[in-house]
């Protein structure tokens, strides 16, 4: 067995064509059917059923395909690796932010790389916890930094550097429920104006509903709701709508006064758990520990 059987079986797996892999690999059909044969000789047993002109995984060839995979890219990753170490290079990076870690995050990351490392590849993405992980797993991101509250636990994860991230509910200066409630703001009151939040975790519902009563599920409670906060703080600091989410996230409009956290009667007493997640035993580049400190001297509270 070797990595270009394994690389071929990975291409038609993906393809679900002998002739589209073919063609990916830049290769004969008639020589991916002899490498596909030959690995299934060695395994001893067929990895794909041929009906016609479809190709179907049998058992074992799905069984085959998460292994290959994993020893595909991490021979592809130990190479590159290999080859910056030589070179002195730093290599690229594709992250992955979700809501809060990417108001908090990208730009100043993307500025700091512009400035300090000019020539090393760098890639943000946005989007949902679920959809990041997912990206994660099939390597099209190589790090992310979320809430880990909504990950499920996993054997494949590596989880450093959790920062405990305080959350509350944000209003503009000048909103009217600053006036009516001067010494605390009790929870109904903030249910008579739009709540503005990103998806938040079931434990952090969970923790919301025992403290202020079944009316504070943010499934029933928001109002207004996406994924990027930056978004939703705009809209917070032009309206009467009320932001419910990581304090940090909104720390510029609070520390110039264009915004103000509620005093809440009684206080809120909930955040967020972000952490950098990566995969477990995958080959990291250099600037990967670039990376682990920028976001360090970032993820404050």
């Amino acid at each position: 067995m070797n990595l270009k059987h394994l690389a071929h079986w990975l291409a038609l797996a993906e393809t679900g064509s002998f002739s589209r892999a073919a063609e990916k690999l830049h290769i004969t059909q008639s020589a991916l059917s002899r490498s596909i044969q030959g690995l299934e000789d060695e395994l001893g047993g067929p990895l794909v059923d041929r009906v016609g002109k479809k190709n179907e995984l049998t058992p074992l060839g799905i069984f085959v395909l998460e292994r290959a995979r994993r020893i595909v890219h991490e021979a592809q990753e130990l190479k590159q690796g290999a080859a910056l170490f030589q070179q002195g290079g730093l290599g690229s990076l594709r992250v992955g932010l979700g809501s809060g870690p990417g108001v908090m995050l990208m730009t100043p990351w993307l500025q700091y790389m512009a400035v300090h490392h000019p020539t090393v590849h760098v890639s943000v993405s946005r989007g949902s916890t679920e959809l990041q992980l997912m990206q994660l797993r099939e390597r099209q991101l190589d790090v992310l930094v979320v809430d880990v509250r909504r990950l499920v636990a996993a054997s494949d994860l590596n989880i450093t550097h959790t920062v405990e991230m305080r959350a509350g509910f944000v209003c503009r200066q000048g909103h009217p429920i600053l006036s009516r409630h001067p010494d605390g703001v009790p929870f109904e009151s903030v249910l008579d104006y739009p709540v503005a939040s990103s998806p938040l975790s079931q434990e952090v519902a969970r923790i919301m509903v025992e403290h202020y009563g079944p009316k504070a599920n943010p499934a029933q409670m928001t109002s207004l709701q996406c994924e990027d906060i930056a978004s939703l703080i705009d809209t917070v600091s032009q309206t009467d709508a009320i932001y419910l989410g990581i304090l940090g996230a909104a720390r510029q409009g609070l520390a110039n006064g264009t915004l103000q956290e509620l005093a809440m009667n009684p206080p809120f007493r909930s955040g967020a758990r972000l952490a950098i997640v990566t995969l477990v035993g995958r080959t990291e580049l250099p600037v990967m520990q670039v990376f682990r400190e920028f976001v360090s001297s970032r993820l404050v509270d």
